[in-house]
């Protein structure tokens, strides 16, 4: 195993990008950061950040870049974070993110982006039929259903489908990826730090091309700057 990274998931609402990424947080011990996670928890703990969060959700509005990067910066400063790496999960969602987060992070650089690459079809049958644990956030579908009905897994939370998983919303998510997060695997794949995985098959068959995948360049990347 390759001793810590700094890696950032991309991948279409529903690809499977959570479980993957809690996935590889344990495997290379490092966090993982969701922005989706931190916002969601703040929103339900009625902290100041969660209160702003939820003004924008209430009014249909993506939450500002400022707000974001404010947040991701302030939890990059983290030991945890500093001493091994983390896998990023939801930022960056923009080219003007990424420029930041090059900054954030720096004197280090991102080790290596990561593209869990599903068809639109399939994404959209995965989302209209997932749930998720409220507590820890722990996705289900009618392949992978909790042991209990209606009771996580992982920390015995209840399991329910997500308001936001309805038609419109899913739809609305899925154009901003295209127009917005899309342009990213270009301006990774030029600076060559880009790797793509198919993300069709049963999720641990993923995992593994994953930590193969990612243990592959990381190792050569290491071995060429010695």
């Amino acid at each position: 195993m390759v001793p810590g990274a700094r890696l950032v998931m991309l991948g279409k609402q529903g690809a499977g990008k959570g479980t993957q990424c809690v996935r590889l947080s344990r495997h290379y011990v490092v966090p993982h950061i969701s922005t989706g996670d931190m916002f969601r928890a703040a929103v339900k703990t009625g902290t100041d950040l969660g209160s702003k969060v939820q003004s924008f959700l209430d009014a249909g509005e993506l939450i500002p870049d400022d707000l974001v990067i404010s947040v991701i910066a302030e939890r990059l400063t983290h030991h945890d974070t500093l001493g091994r790496g983390f896998v990023l999960d939801g930022f960056p969602r923009t080219v003007h993110q990424a420029d930041v987060l090059n900054k954030i992070v720096e004197p280090h650089k991102i080790d290596l982006v990561v593209n869990i690459s599903v068809p639109t079809e399939m994404v959209l049958e995965r989302l209209a039929t997932r749930m998720v644990c409220v507590d820890c956030q722990t996705n289900y579908s009618p392949q992978q259903m909790p042991k209990v009905n209606g009771l996580c897994d992982v920390c015995g939370g209840e399991v329910i489908s997500r308001r936001d998983d309805n038609e419109k919303a899913i739809k609305m998510r899925l154009e901003l990826y295209e127009t917005q997060t899309n342009p990213l695997l270009d301006y990774y794949g030029s600076r060559g730090i880009l790797l793509e995985v198919d993300g069709t098959g049963p999720v641990d068959d993923v995992t593994l091309g994953l930590i193969q995948g990612i243990d592959e360049v990381l190792t050569h990347a290491r071995q060429e700057s010695r």
